[in-house]
């Protein structure tokens, strides 16, 4: 067993709204300035207080960052939609915004709501958590590949490392209360303080879960709830961390098509030998690395960074080009500069709080040694970095209540959206999370591949059915491919 750090509990409850005890009122909001780079016209924000640990209501509190695009339009205004934009780890004050000027929310849409983004506990202008991550150990947020059982045990040095540094860093006393459920517990404090009988929601990616986990808790304060890009029931658990090697290979035939059909990039000129060179150029980088020190390690986690959007289709058939005749090729770090207010690694340090501990993860290192024995076979191209460890093996907490079990307890008011070849979040857990929501839900297919479905490709199917659900509340009747 883990070593417990003191503020957790010992006994695991497994808490829903009800069996919670009784919360003091909430305060109103006051809306005003957003926090300096929180840009966008109209955009305005303020901070609730809400309970660290929601089984003492009166014991230690954290803030919740919230922002508000109010609706123009009070005779069409509907209500207040809740968004999130994924991670888990990602900002969402600015996102509001984001959705109506760069990604194109219909007029129909931000009339209808009081859009309402939030920076989840733990995150950014929220009471922020960090590990004090170096920019090293936060190259990647997915598992590197292990060529073989040695890769792994020193995958396991790094990631007991960055455990402990998460449980001795300076809020280590937030560590066990950053969960999916308490983050949705929180969104029903921000419904209580917006004076709102219910809410409606739009979230991405693991923004999915959470709105998956707010509905099964809250199910009559739950109005229309679009999920786009779905993890599936159980979370960023570690079955799902095993599916990046299922969802790489679903979408690694876009990438293919695409660079065969340009002989300039030089990587064959059929998606057979695309793939092959894909083989070639990691086993050659495995045995000798670039002279810019690509390795066969990073080449795999940039090639499935690159998966999520076709616009990175171009500078990935350039890298591979690069590597492949031996030249120069700008590595992206993944480093960010700190703010007064944000620690530099919150992003990967709020990400790795939420999802280790709303799960159990497995604890020994020969348990994914196996695992990756298992996925290098069944998933060749990717299967051998997703089934890898991860600092959740050596968390320094026990998840202090079971996962929520989503079921289809509730009105049918649930859409799932989703791309058949999505890297990420692979189609498969969409069908599952449709499957435990039961009637509760319908699931609209796109034909295309990437992460994300709903503002970011061009599907006119998948747009107009969102768009009619956030507004009307209709959906199909059943099941629909787009």
């Amino acid at each position: 067993m883990r070593k417990f750090v003191p503020i957790v509990f010992a006994a695991a409850l497994t808490l829903t709204a009800s069996a919670l005890p009784a919360v003091a009122a909430v305060d109103t909001v006051d809306w005003g300035p957003c926090p300096e780079g929180i840009t966008g016209a109209g955009l305005e924000c303020s901070t609730l207080e809400v309970p660290l640990d929601y089984r003492d209501p009166d014991g230690p509190q954290i803030e919740i960052a919230i922002s508000r695009l109010a609706s123009a339009n009070p005779e069409k205004r509907r209500g207040v939609l809740l968004t999130n934009t994924g991670g888990p780890g990602g900002e969402g004050l600015a996102y509001p915004a984001v959705l109506r000027d760069s990604l194109e929310l219909p007029q129909e849409v931000l009339d209808s709501y009081d859009v309402i983004g939030i920076d989840p506990r733990g995150v950014a202008h929220s009471t922020p958590v960090t590990c004090d991550l170096t920019p090293e150990q936060w190259f990647t947020n997915i598992p590197l590949h292990a060529r073989h059982p040695a890769d792994v045990t020193a995958q396991a040095e790094q990631a007991k490392l960055v455990a402990e540094q998460c449980g001795k860093s300076a809020s280590a006393p937030l560590l066990p209360h950053l969960t999916t459920a308490n983050t949705a517990r929180d969104l029903d404090r921000v419904r209580e303080a917006l004076g709102e009988s219910t809410v409606s929601y739009f979230g991405r990616s693991y923004g999915t879960y959470l709105g998956s986990v707010y509905t099964t808790l809250f199910p009559h304060r739950s109005d229309r709830f679009l999920l786009d890009s779905a993890t599936g029931p159980g979370g960023w658990d570690a079955s799902f961390s095993r599916k990046f090697g299922e969802g790489f290979e679903e979408r690694f035939p876009d990438f293919a098509e695409f660079a065969a059909a340009r002989p300039e990039y030089g990587l064959g000129d059929t998606p057979a030998k695309v793939t092959a060179k894909y083989f070639d150029l990691a086993a050659r980088l495995d045995a000798k690395p670039s002279p810019q020190g690509v390795n066969g390690q990073v080449f795999r986690q940039v090639t499935f960074a690159k998966f999520y959007f076709d616009a990175e289709f171009p500078s990935l058939a350039e890298a591979w080009h690069a590597l492949d005749t031996g030249k120069p090729v700008p590595v992206p770090t993944g480093t960010a500069a700190p703010t007064a207010q944000v620690p530099a690694d919150n992003y990967l340090a709020s990400q790795l709080h939420v999802i280790c501990n709303d799960s159990d993860w497995p604890e020994s290192v020969g348990t994914y040694q196996r695992n990756v024995a298992i996925d290098r076979i069944r998933h060749p191209m990717f299967g051998a970095a997703a089934a890898n460890v991860t600092p959740c093996a050596f968390w320094p907490s026990e998840p202090v209540e079971p996962p929520v079990k989503i079921t289809g307890r509730g009105p049918s008011n649930v859409l799932i959206v989703h791309n058949l070849r999505d890297p990420a979040t692979p189609l498969s857990g969409a069908r599952q999370l449709r499957q435990a929501f039961g009637d509760r839900a319908r699931l609209v297919t796109a034909d295309q591949g990437g992460h994300l479905a709903y503002l970011y490709l061009d599907n006119p199917c998948v747009h107009d059915i969102s768009t009619k659900f956030l507004v009307t509340g209709e959906r199909p009747a059943k099941g629909t491919a787009c």
